[in-house]
């Protein structure tokens, strides 16, 4: 059997299981993909979203990949560790996590509700922490192991009416440069990207004009696809970023500029 501890260079992810948390729709699904095509077994948390789900599940089992789907809140701490150690027994190990999960709740500081902000923060940030919390002791032990983390280049700027949306982008960062220093000498690299404005489901829904004013802040002219985020996810997740760690890669087409 192949160890799938193994150092490979490249895309090569096979032998490898990979977790995507909010992996069923947008951004989570491309990178759920991703992996797969670069040889990853996945497995995908995600609230809502089952019938999504089912259809990435089909389009990964079509690659020749396994795919296993959880569908839970990832703000539990239980549930957390009970799903990692369960996607370890299934796969035989765990050698990914990308935490993606994320919602907003917009408004402004002076309307916003105890509900809008402790909802976001427990999604966005400790959503986060409970993942990696829980896959840690295994990175640890088998000495090896990639985490990649989603945040926003909001989280680095701050965005008008998304106080609790950048603070959890922001926390996240600071969550991942403090666990990329906590592990690194077990060999794992912790590291995040920061996508700029992309092509999802509710940016679809723009108007022209709100499409217009956004590619204005944007250098490149264009909203980016969630196949830039998933590329450079899976970059990360490679042997070929193993000297990269405590890392933002921001994705964003200059936007942040």
């Amino acid at each position: 059997m192949e160890n799938k501890n193994s150092n490979k260079t490249g895309f090569n992810l096979e032998g490898k299981s990979a977790l995507v948390t909010g992996g069923s729709s947008g951004i989570g699904s491309c990178i759920a993909l991703k992996l797969a095509e670069h040889g990853a077994d996945i497995a995908i948390i995600d609230r809502k979203h089952k019938e999504e789900a089912a259809e990435i599940i089909n389009k990964i089992e079509a690659m020749s990949r396994k795919c296993i789907f959880f569908q839970t809140d990832v703000s539990n701490f239980n549930n957390a560790g009970k799903i990692v150690d369960d996607v370890a027994t299934e796969f035989g190990g765990l050698d990914i996590l990308v935490n993606n999960a994320g919602i907003n709740r917009d408004g402004v500081i002076w309307k916003m509700t105890e509900e809008q902000w402790d909802s976001v923060l427990d999604i966005n940030l400790k959503g986060y922490f409970n993942y990696m919390r829980a896959a840690a002791p295994i990175f640890r032990e088998q000495k090896s192991g990639k985490i990649v983390n989603v945040t926003s280049i909001n989280g680095m700027r701050g965005k008008f009416g998304q106080a609790n949306y950048s603070a959890s982008k922001a926390g996240i960062i600071g969550l991942t440069k403090t666990v990329a220093k906590e592990l690194g000498k077990y060999g794992i690299n912790v590291n995040a990207v920061a996508p700029g404005l992309i092509e999802t489901d509710m940016m679809k829904q723009a108007t022209e004009e709100v499409r217009k004013m956004a590619i204005e802040e944007i250098i490149l002219k264009r909203i980016g696809l969630p196949e830039d985020v998933a590329d450079v996810v899976a970059f990360m997740c490679s042997e070929m970023a193993r000297h990269i760690t405590g890392e933002v890669i921001k994705v964003d087409g200059g936007q942040y500029i």
